[in-house]
């Protein structure tokens, strides 16, 4: 009975699909995370009765036809890249995104990663680092004796050195922008990297067209809303259900032919 597989292909599917929200719920309080969402589409038909075969020598044909679906697989787990809230903490070096973009940041292994979880501090070298001590590009060094650090919505970095009245430019943040956010490869800690599906990076000056200012002061949060990830979990949970109840009415329908004398 196709009944039963068609109906475990169903449970997977909203198995996988709890299995997101929660990843979503355990990370609303991540710096920058991006919420997801899994989408399904229908598996192969079984045809029957072919649409448009001839159903008698008079030319009539099969206007619709018999298809049989074999069930629900997995198309995508898609990216939702949507502004997260701002929080405002007062650190320096905490920075937020508004609008489009990510921050650079070089990888140990040499190649470049990507964030928009803007809680940065200083390297022992006095780099602007991640929480990770991975280096933020270009690479921003803020001299000895700095007071106080300024970074405008341009992301140019302004350093308040003892004994000066006036602030010094000590370096200028860039951010990088993607054809297809949606498309970045999730590596944990935050950060993601160039995929070819995102396309190829693009960097740019804050502010400027195309890309994102910067608010220091402020962290993004999460974009997941947790009213909607609950609401979604319940239907998950009801189609699973509703899944395995036909499971258990084809197993009743075949224990009952089994049975017949």
């Amino acid at each position: 009975m196709r009944a039963l597989t068609t109906a475990a292909t169903g449970m997977e599917a909203q198995q996988l699909n709890v299995e997101v929200i929660s990843n979503n719920l355990a990370n609303m309080n991540t710096t920058g995370f991006k919420r997801q969402r899994a989408e399904f589409q229908d598996l192969l038909y079984q045809n029957v009765a072919n649409v448009g075969a001839d159903s008698s020598d008079a030319g009539t044909i099969v206007p619709t036809g018999v298809q049989v679906g074999l069930g629900v697989e997995t198309a995508s787990i898609y990216r939702i890249t949507e502004q997260g809230s701002m929080t405002q903490t007062g650190n320096d070096l905490d920075l937020a995104i508004s609008g489009l973009g990510y921050f650079r940041v070089q990888l140990p292994s040499g190649g470049d990663g990507y964030t928009r979880a803007g809680s940065f501090s200083l390297s022992p070298d006095r780099q602007i680092v991640t929480a990770d001590g991975y280096t933020v590009a270009p690479g921003i060094a803020v001299p000895q004796g700095t007071r106080s650090i300024s970074i405008n919505q341009q992301g140019q970095v302004q350093a308040l050195i003892d004994g000066q009245t006036a602030p010094q430019t000590v370096g200028q943040l860039e951010l990088v922008t993607f054809a297809n956010e949606a498309g970045l490869d999730a590596m944990g800690d935050n950060l993601y990297l160039e995929s070819a599906a995102s396309g190829a990076a693009n960097a740019g000056t804050p502010g400027s067209p195309g890309y994102g200012t910067i608010r220091q002061g402020f962290v993004e949060g999460s974009n997941v809303n947790a009213v909607s990830e609950i609401t979604s979990l319940i239907q998950a949970q009801r189609a699973y259900e509703m899944n395995a109840r036909v499971i258990t009415a084809a197993d009743e329908m075949l224990s009952t032919s089994a049975n017949l004398r």
